[in-house]
């Protein structure tokens, strides 16, 4: 009787671990087996062939454009995302009688798809499109672009259309964290004389860290994983300038090269896991040692 209370608890979860194993931890170790062999369409027979897939990965120019975009992408909306999160969440958390509004307003393209936002914004962004008419309007024609066709730019547009879609998300993680800070804290820091900005970065900052924990893996990982942003905004376009990983590996599978398009993937989660898993533990000790 004692042991099956002890495993009570196991069996509780056990279909959903067995659920998680077969759709995910399944495919995973037989996708990390194929990554090292040369399993094509056009071939019969599946054959290993070691370290080819990945020596093509790191000696190919378009891979590597692929692999420098996912990670200027990760970096640019990790960092966007989160300090526009937390500016708007500071902003809403203050006594405006329109607060709830703005939250609204702030947090809707989150949950728009990105096909409705590509329509919209891919007409705003061509060279005669209404940003840059705006711009010619105030005088500021300089700072007018080819905003999806520049190969030298068209990896930053796309980072600031995803960072519009999603800061509202992050704002809304932000302000749940926010308003589990007791205002006796901002009281007794007032009454000691400290300011505003001493009070955000001694009070806010660390008590918040719970929900930056949270939205710096949820960014980061979303940013490493990348595709729908590009693939329907660009298409990894112009030319592969826009190229991600989420990418390549669709064109490969898409080409029959599904042992390279393998190896792309499992190179993605061996990225994801090495940089996602040290960033949460030393978030995790830091949130305990504040």
């Amino acid at each position: 009787m004692k042991i099956s209370k002890k495993l009570y608890s196991y069996y509780m979860v056990l279909p959903a671990l067995l659920i998680y194993c077969l759709f995910f931890v399944l495919p995973t170790v037989i996708g990390f087996f194929y990554s090292f062999t040369d399993w094509r369409l056009d071939r019969e027979e599946i054959r290993f062939n070691g370290w080819t897939n990945f020596q093509t990965i790191f000696t190919d120019d378009t891979l590597l454009l692929a692999l420098k975009n996912t990670v200027i992408f990760a970096v640019v909306t990790v960092i966007g995302k989160n300090v526009f999160g937390i500016v708007l969440a500071v902003a809403l958390n203050m006594q405006l009688k329109t607060r709830n509004l703005l939250r609204a307003i702030f947090y809707s393209p989150s949950i728009l798809s990105i096909l409705v936002i590509s329509i919209v914004f891919t007409p705003m962004l061509r060279s005669d499109g209404v940003i840059n008419k705006l711009f010619e309007s105030v005088g500021l024609g300089s700072l007018t672009q080819a905003w999806l066709t520049d190969p030298a730019i068209v990896i930053l547009t796309v980072c600031g259309i995803s960072i519009w879609q999603s800061a509202g998300f992050q704002m809304a993680i932000y302000l749940a964290g926010l308003q589990s800070i007791p205002k006796d804290y901002y009281e007794a820091a007032t009454i000691d004389g400290a300011g505003g900005w001493k009070s955000f970065v001694h009070i806010t900052l660390p008590l918040l860290l719970p929900a930056i924990n949270i939205n710096l893996m949820l960014t980061l990982i979303g940013g490493l994983k990348v595709f729908s942003e590009v693939f329907v905004l660009t298409g990894g376009g112009p030319g592969n300038a826009s190229q991600v990983v989420g990418t390549i590996i669709m064109r490969s599978f898409g080409e029959g090269s599904w042992g390279l398009g393998t190896a792309m993937n499992t190179l993605l989660f061996v990225v994801v896991t090495l940089i996602s898993v040290p960033l949460l533990y030393f978030m995790r000790r830091k949130e305990v040692s504040e």
